[in-house]
């Protein structure tokens, strides 16, 4: 079992949900968060100044997998979040984590099945 943390940009989630939806992944945490990367934030003009943010909005998605999973997953993060042909800076991350253990509240049930 893998957990996978992606970092996407808000106006790709559309397209990264339905890329799962065809990879036959239907199960998903979706969180707004801030961050930045090599963009380093943002310059704005506010009230005739300018103003940097050094933090960008972004979303977070969490999703638990059983190992044959994980590869058709990440593909489906990569392949809906990219910015065009070669992707952007910006684009985002894919974090691939080990996952000891899932309990389904309902059930009692553990591990893979648990997923």
């Amino acid at each position: 079992m893998k957990l996978i943390i992606a970092i996407i940009q808000p106006h790709k989630l559309e397209t990264v949900k339905q890329a799962l939806s065809d990879a036959e992944v239907f199960r998903l945490t979706i969180l707004d968060c801030q961050g930045f990367g090599r963009q380093r934030g943002q310059t704005e003009l506010y009230q005739a100044s300018d103003m940097t943010s050094h933090l960008r909005r972004k979303i977070q998605l969490q999703i638990a997998v059983n190992e044959e999973f994980v590869e058709p997953t990440i593909k489906a993060i990569t392949m809906g979040g990219r910015s065009g042909e070669k992707g952007e800076i910006g684009d985002g991350k894919i974090f691939v984590l080990p996952l000891d253990d899932c309990v389904r509240i309902r059930t009692g049930e553990r591990g893979p099945e648990a997923i």
